[in-house]
């Protein structure tokens, strides 16, 4: 008797056979990664009564997931469509399956409408992954009812309204909600949740500030907020969690200062253990004639590898799995932060990327940045940042990119050597007191040869020539003017003047004549 059929990850075209329907004892059926079309036939929904998983992922199948009328499934602890191309509301005949159902996943599909308030009723519902589909509507009260859920993602759909307050699952660990229109303030929302590890609110209308219960989250590993309205400074509160490595608050309306003590959380630690390990097998209950039995299954596992976005060398990625837990960065551009630069952000020694662009930061900047030796990104352009830039930036042998443009800074450019010599002008240009190459203007050459330069002592001063001249023309004329016209107003002056180059003339000529051979004097 069949209880277990997988026939995933083939080339298996075509529709899903009808006569799938016969075997009434089938438990597990994981037909993923292949290449089937049309839908799921109503003789299977309708008689494999005993069907737990269903896995039809990554296929090409169409049409509307299920048909209500021919809906039987009522023991589905998983099912999972995701990456297909289903259409239409997700139908209420789901509901049927409220008191089992662990895991929905429904992603990457054309799936359309409000979201249910019947799945405020699945208890045991852990994990709900509908990413990237047309759903819209609030995030109904009702989900405060899952006290039980550890994944929710409903990103890239039409979402809005307010976060309800009273959501908090105890349990939840991800949280994506990005790229909807969710807007409001944060408020309660996740307030009780301390196992979150990751909160992605990004490409949202959110307002208001960052409220104090993320200060809370001691678990939090990944913190998206970007593309938002959030506004006020970026708290201290931030500090206190000592495992956060990914921080992104860009393009929002932050000001004041960024906090110095942002060195005290864990993105200057070691990322060498992933977050958890992605479970590949697990049990899966059965009970064919009211006895109890385990099958180890290695299908698909029910926890997904997470997935996070962010932007890096200037393009947005998205990180998963094993690649993602060794990810770590701030990105606190596009804001309105003022004061200078801390110099114990140099402390993060494992971060990959750093961007403080588009802001109002002043002062210099620090020469303990040289201490990033994992960076690969740094931005710090369009600021008002001024001084020169600290020659040790070059032992940042991991920089891919790096950018100081448009700001005030003076000096001569970072020594071409290793990856400084790859940057083009791009990377230094709107400094008008900056000079060297990649940059067109020439530090010029100093009158006497030099003592040998260093770090802090460098010879920078040069004069325009060509201004010189134009300035010195221009006082000669007005010094003649200006002696003209006094001669011309005072007669007194006028005849003291021509007195004067008289005798200044007589005595040039007796001068001349009493040094003459004396066959020249006559």
């Amino acid at each position: 008797m069949l209880r277990n059929l997988n026939i995933s990850i083939n080339d298996f075209d075509g529709c899903i056979p009808s006569s799938i329907g016969d075997m009434k004892q089938l438990s597990i059926l994981d037909l993923s990664y292949n290449k089937l079309s049309g839908g799921i036939p109503e003789h299977l929904a309708e008689s494999c009564i005993n069907l737990q998983y269903l896995v039809l992922s990554n296929n090409s199948l169409e049409g509307q997931i299920f048909s209500a009328a021919h809906f039987n499934l009522k023991y589905l602890m998983r099912l999972q469509l995701d990456g297909n191309q289903f259409i239409g509301k997700i139908l209420e005949c789901l509901s049927n399956s409220s008191s089992y159902l662990r895991g929905l996943y429904l992603g990457d599909n054309h799936l359309s409408g409000r979201i249910p308030s019947w799945l405020g009723n699945m208890s045991q519902l852990v994990d709900l992954k509908m990413p990237n589909n047309h759903l819209k509507g609030p995030i109904l009260p009702e989900f405060c009812q899952l006290q039980n859920l550890q994944v929710l993602n409903l990103a890239e759909n039409n979402i809005s309204g307010d976060l309800p307050s009273c959501f908090s699952p105890p349990q939840i660990q991800q949280v994506h909600l990005s790229k909807n229109r969710l807007e409001g303030q944060l408020k309660d929302a996740f307030f009780n949740s301390s196992s979150l590890v990751t909160l992605d609110l990004g490409y949202n209308r959110f307002n208001g500030g960052i409220p104090n219960w993320i200060g809370r989250l001691s678990n939090l590993i990944y913190l998206i907020l970007t593309h938002n309205n959030l506004e006020g400074e970026v708290p201290h509160l931030l500090c206190n969690l000592e495992r956060l490595r990914l921080i992104d608050l860009s393009h929002n309306n932050f000001s004041g200062q960024i906090p110095h003590c942002l060195d005290m959380t864990a993105l200057h630690g070691d990322f060498s253990t992933a977050t958890e390990p992605v479970r590949n097998e697990e049990d899966v209950p059965f009970k064919p004639n009211n006895a109890s039995y385990f099958y180890k299954t290695s299908f698909a596992p029910l926890r997904k590898e997470e997935t996070v976005e962010f932007t890096t060398k200037k393009t947005s990625y998205s990180y998963q799995g094993r690649i993602l837990t060794y990810m770590s960065g701030v990105d606190l551009s596009c804001n309105k932060l003022t004061g200078e630069i801390p110099h114990q952000i140099g402390n993060l020694t494992r971060i990959h990327t750093l961007n403080l662009s588009y802001n109002n930061l002043i002062g210099s900047i620090p020469w303990t940045f040289s201490n990033l030796e994992q960076i690969e990104s740094l931005d710090l352009s369009h600021n008002n940042l001024n001084g020169k830039i600290p020659q040790n930036i070059t032992e940042l042998f991991r920089l891919a990119v790096f950018s100081v443009a448009y700001n005030n800074l003076l000096g001569k450019t970072p020594e071409r050597i290793a990856q400084f010599g790859t940057f083009e002008e791009s990377s230094y240009q709107g400094n008008p007191l900056l000079c060297g190459l990649p940059l067109p203007k020439s530090c010029g050459s100093p009158l006497l040869a030099p003592k040998a330069a260093t770090d802090n002592d460098e010879d920078i001063n040069f004069m325009d020539m060509d201004i010189f001249y134009i300035s010195f023309t221009a006082s000669y004329i007005v010094v003649v003017l200006a002696i003209a016209l006094i001669l011309y107003v005072n007669p007194y002056w006028r005849r003291t003047w021509f007195y004067l180059v008289e005798t200044w003339m007589t005595s040039c000529y007796y001068f001349i004549i009493d040094h003459l051979p004396k066959r020249f004097r006559h």
